[in-house]
């Protein structure tokens, strides 16, 4: 590869990142029972349950859920309105982008079709539906030594990605710390930009995908980038793991 072509590969959070609202929680917030979804939400900020758990909990709390009008809520849910230009400009250049979110299919795949960015690659939890208005979330994605996602993102990073690749976070939540260490270059605001702070991990600091466009465009046209060897060295920790 060329002095200044570099592999670049995205990967980005979907509640709160793509949308400029965490969706997830406003489903239950919304359409259950709000007190009880903010306890169980903080049970899992406060480590006291497993993602997963929280999934589960959220939806055994709701008896019979109005789909119809949640449908009509997603029509509305808010984007960030230059996603679609940090998309196309990773489809110029030719830059691979991976949405990996701990959140639920049923609302992402709503929401990635009516924005039509439904051919990114989506990796999420799943859920269904039934006729009795019951929630069964479904995870495909977990990983038995790890309970901080029910979607393992790290794996997903890892097995998506080579050392010849420059990796690259997006994100915005709690369920991104994890993830986010394993990769070259992290954006970050909230919760895991005060993780990255706490814990002496580089970032960069943004508040849409304008700001982000800026920086990877200084990126783009280095001549050489140094990866971050903080995120080798837990990749290798990975594989050695197997």
């Amino acid at each position: 590869m060329a002095l200044g072509e570099h592999n670049f590969k995205f990967y980005v959070d979907f509640d709160g990142t793509i949308t400029t609202e965490d969706i997830g929680e406003e489903m239950f917030v919304q359409f259950g029972d709000a007190e009880k979804s903010y306890r169980i939400i903080k049970e899992w900020l406060d480590g006291k349950i497993t993602s997963k758990d929280v999934w589960i909990q959220l939806c055994n709390s709701i008896e019979k859920f109005d789909k119809e009008k949640f449908d009509d809520f997603l029509l509305k849910a808010p984007v960030d309105k230059n996603f679609h230009s940090f998309l196309e400009y990773c489809k110029k250049h030719s830059f691979d982008v991976t949405i990996l979110s701990d959140g639920l299919d049923y609302y992402i795949n709503k929401i990635s079709k009516q924005e039509n960015f439904d051919k990114v690659k989506i990796y999420s939890n799943k859920l269904k539906i039934t006729k009795e208005g019951k929630l069964i979330p479904e995870f495909p994605y977990t990983d038995e030594e790890c309970n901080l996602c029910a979607n393992c993102k790290r794996n997903h990073i890892i097995s998506t990605s080579s050392d010849d690749d420059i990796t690259i976070y997006i994100g915005d939540g709690w369920s991104d710390t994890c993830a986010a260490q394993h990769c070259d270059f992290i954006f970050a605001k909230r919760s895991l930009l005060k993780f990255c702070e706490k814990n002496s991990v580089p970032y960069f600091p943004f508040n849409n995908f304008n700001d982000v466009l800026k920086i990877v465009e200084k990126l783009r046209i280095k001549k050489r980038i140094k990866k971050r060897n903080q995120a080798m060295l837990k990749r290798r920790q990975v594989y050695m793991q197997g």
